[in-house]
């Protein structure tokens, strides 16, 4: 893994709620009874194998793997509902019969979508997939299960033919104050600027999201979140603190699909309602993402290393310069306003409350880069800690988090109303 961490359908996304940081989202639509997970759960099988393959293809870019990972399990999910038809398809409902193999069918959809989309990979994934299938009773099942998985691997691949994925896209870089330009060690460029382009899965129009941007450099609310980063987020701060310390370095590499693998283990969920889980979560927080870097590329604002370091020019008589000022993370090469990881996070921790039906859920995850874990008993609790951490971390002014999380909220209560509806 690298350094990196890091009305019209449009006109009703324009207008959804924008939720508060560390408050209580609106009350989610309640969840069903999960039933108790089968030994062996393909889709929580398959979605260890998806971040294997992610991790073993290259330099870690997390935009461009929340949107590979959604494609995956978007069409994990409609091979897998598509046999229990308990809510309503993602792309198509797949030809099935009631009896075939949910584990074929979730295997198959995994495989052929990771190999299509790594296939550098597929020496890799052959024998795993072999051996799901070996597992699997020979018959009438499996086969149906294997044409159902194929089914909805291919209708995803045709739905993101042509969705805007390694689009030629120019970064700008500025030169004026508040612009951004590459910062240190190594003034590095974002290797995937084609994701602000992205056709979202969920959402109409990710425009419809654009935040209200940076603060004005001269306003007190620039003073205000300058003064903080400047202070908590240098790498020899004497303010912040070391559990603030711990959790910057932990956001970094946030355990999230291991965690949502243990919250799908721990809650005893079937492959069916795995499915469903995995797929909120992964098409919400692919368009978070999306919209996220659309906003970063409308704005283009300078990161607090930039800021700090040349404040004697943003005509702020309020912020002094440090030319030698330091984030504690390195920063991540691209744009500051809105941060990604709110945006991902806020979306992930919204639609797992309308998943479970409630925020009052306990999870915990260890860094496998810090060693250190961290728990909550909210998912809003983990919302707001990122956050803080972003800045904590020297690499956003908090109005560009708290920005993120508004749009990952949007996103998310989005698709509570527009789908994965349950069949009646």
């Amino acid at each position: 893994m690298s350094r990196w961490p890091c009305v019209t359908a449009a006109a009703a996304l324009a207008s959804l709620l924008v939720v508060p940081v560390g408050r209580g989202a609106d009350p989610a639509v309640a969840a069903e009874p999960p039933q108790r997970a089968a030994a062996g759960n393909a889709v929580i099988d398959w979605n260890l194998v998806t971040e294997q393959t992610i991790l073993a293809s290259g330099p870690f870019v997390p935009h461009v793997a929340l949107i590979n990972r959604a494609m995956v399990h978007g069409a994990v999910y409609d091979a897998v509902n598509g046999i229990t038809r308990t809510h309503q398809p993602y792309l198509l409902q797949v030809d099935s019969s009631s009896g075939d193999s949910i584990a074929a069918a979730a295997a198959t959809a995994a495989y052929r979508m990771l190999a299509h989309l790594f296939p550098g990979q597929v020496g890799v994934l052959q024998p795993k997939y072999d051996a799901a299938l070996a597992a699997i009773p020979d018959g009438p099942a499996e086969l149906g299960g294997i044409a159902d998985g194929e089914q909805a691997a291919a209708a995803m691949i045709a739905a993101r033919t042509g969705d805007g994925r390694g689009a030629p896209t120019q970064v700008v870089i500025g030169t004026a104050p508040g612009q951004w330009r590459p910062t240190p060690p190594s003034f590095l460029l974002d290797p995937a600027p084609w994701a602000a382009k992205v056709k979202p899965f969920l959402v109409p129009d990710v425009t419809a999201l654009r935040s209200a941007g940076p603060n004005p450099l001269t306003s007190d609310d620039y003073t205000e979140d300058f003064d903080e980063v400047k202070s908590v987020g240098s790498r020899t701060s004497t303010t912040r603190t070391a559990d603030q310390t711990d959790a910057a370095k932990w956001w970094a590499a946030v355990p999230q699909e291991a965690m949502l693998r243990s919250l799908a283990t721990g809650h005893g969920l079937s492959a069916d309602d795995s499915a469903r889980l995995f797929a909120k979560v992964a098409l919400a927080t692919a368009d978070a993402v999306i919209a996220c870097h659309s906003d970063k590329a409308h704005w283009t604002s300078w990161r607090p290393i930039t800021a700090v370091r040349e404040a004697d020019t943003d005509g702020n008589p309020d912020t002094a310069a440090d030319p030698n000022w330091t984030p504690l993370l390195d920063t991540p090469p691209w744009y500051e306003h809105s941060s990604g990881h709110s945006c991902n996070i806020s979306a992930w921790t919204h639609s797992l409350h309308d998943f479970f039906g409630t925020d009052k859920v306990a999870f915990s995850g260890q860094s496998p880069v810090t060693g250190t874990t961290r728990s909550f008993s909210t998912f809003t609790q983990a919302r707001k800690e990122l956050v803080g951490a972003r800045v904590w971390g020297g690499i956003h002014f908090r109005t560009a988090d708290v920005a993120g999380a508004n749009i990952g909220a949007k996103v998310a209560k989005y698709a509570r109303h527009h789908w994965f509806q349950p069949v009646d």
